[in-house]
């Protein structure tokens, strides 16, 4: 299956010398769909979006509803107006930490996790430094993975917000996120989700999952950098304030003051990534007609070989669970004496791509008492050469590098 995926994704048939990337975690490859749709904006049908009446802007106004729509179908969204296009995960989680606290008091709390990007702690610190409010993290346990059993310990009748990640990019652990939408539910609290590596894995169903609001990036599901969403539920999003202001977010402006468009251009000020915005509605459109359980089948398949294979390799160190239910294949790993950087570059100079350093986490790292991992992330589009490839050149990295 995979080497048919890879014929829609251009990258592969273009490179001619050993090619294996393992760095999908930090972007993935565009597709072909993604690639296409963004190549024909740009070049024969470029228009500014949402108020041109002539023939061509109507055309492009037209093609960023369908892609807002497209990417609501992918997410499990009735109404494509609760998705607010954004520049990426970074962004929304920004948007949401700024417009979420504008609600809260002074001593209101937010609860975090130690596993979190610094996308999703970062914005939040700034805002409880702005607002006088305290930032709480769930612990992380020894496999990856939340312990959630210490959240009831962490709640109080203070608790205004929960931001998790709904998968870890540094551990793969999936979040239980129907176990943290009963503690968010129970304490009266917004449920934030960033779901920046959910999206690659396959269509995901919002309302199952029990959040109030959920931020993702076009580039990691195989679509071009530079586009991302908020979704937010209609109530919520009705009852913020803006986050950016200026053009296309207003209703009417004066001297005397300005009141602001509904959601989703309350949200949307200036001209929008409008490409980008395309070209992940095309990706959305193409992943959304892929076998999934096909595709999740050889992920595990995959998963299991490295994790098996990393585990019997000498002086390595696997970070995550152990498990390959509740995981994507996202694995870090550290190798006794060796720095994660000149592991890559051994690695990159024979056709291997990995990412290594601490993966904008560092809180998870302080956790595990390492300054930097190497960290190798699967897609749909890896088999079984880029498992061989990575196995056999860390032997040889091992063996030379230590």
């Amino acid at each position: 299956m995979s080497s048919t995926l890879k014929k829609a994704f251009p990258i592969f048939a273009s490179r001619t010398e050993r090619f294996h990337y393992l760095d999908s975690a930090a972007t993935g490859q565009i597709c072909a769909a993604a690639a296409a749709a963004l190549l024909g904006y740009e070049t024969t049908a470029r228009a500014n979006v949402k108020r041109g009446v002539y023939p061509l802007a109507d055309a492009a106004s037209n093609a960023f509803d369908a892609a807002r729509a497209s990417i609501a179908r992918y997410i499990g969204i009735d109404d494509a107006n609760e998705v607010i296009f954004t520049s990426g995960t970074t962004m929304g989680l920004n948007l949401l930490a700024h417009c979420l606290t504008a609600e809260l008091a002074p001593g209101d709390e937010i609860l975090l996790s130690e596993l979190e990007h610094h996308s999703n702690i970062v914005p939040w610190q700034i805002a409880a430094a702005r607002r006088s409010l305290i930032v709480r993290a769930i612990p992380v346990k020894k496999d990856g993975t939340l312990e959630l059993a210490a959240i009831e310990g962490l709640l109080s009748a203070r608790t205004r917000i929960i931001a998790v990640a709904h998968t870890s990019n540094v551990t793969g652990a999936i979040s239980d996120t129907s176990r943290i939408a009963e503690a968010a539910r129970a304490a009266g609290a917004y449920f934030v989700l960033d779901g920046a590596q959910a999206l690659p894995h396959g269509p995901v169903d919002l309302k199952r999952l029990g959040c109030d609001a959920f931020a993702a990036s076009g580039h990691k599901m195989f679509s071009a950098t530079g586009a991302g969403i908020v979704w937010m539920n209609k109530e919520l999003a009705h009852r913020l304030p803006p986050f950016l202001s200026g053009g296309e977010m207003i209703r009417t402006v004066s001297l005397k003051g300005s009141t602001y468009a509904p959601p989703p251009h309350r949200f949307e000020a200036g001209t929008p990534p409008i490409g980008a915005c395309l070209a992940m509605g095309a990706a959305a459109e193409w992943l959304a007609s892929l076998d999934w359980t096909a595709i999740e089948s050889e992920e595990r398949r995959l998963t299991r070989r490295l994790l098996d294979g990393l585990s019997a390799t000498a002086h390595t160190t696997v970070l995550g669970p152990a498990g390959f239910c509740h995981r994507r294949g996202i694995i870090s790993f550290d190798v006794d004496g060796v720095h994660p950087h000149d592991l890559c570059q051994f690695l990159g100079d024979r056709g291997i791509a990995l990412r290594g350093g601490h993966h904008c986490a560092q809180p998870l790292m302080e956790r595990f008492n390492l300054a930097a991992t190497t960290r190798a992330s699967l897609a749909l589009y890896n088999d079984d050469a880029d498992i061989d490839a990575l196995l056999e050149g860390l032997e040889s990295a091992v063996r030379l590098l230590r």
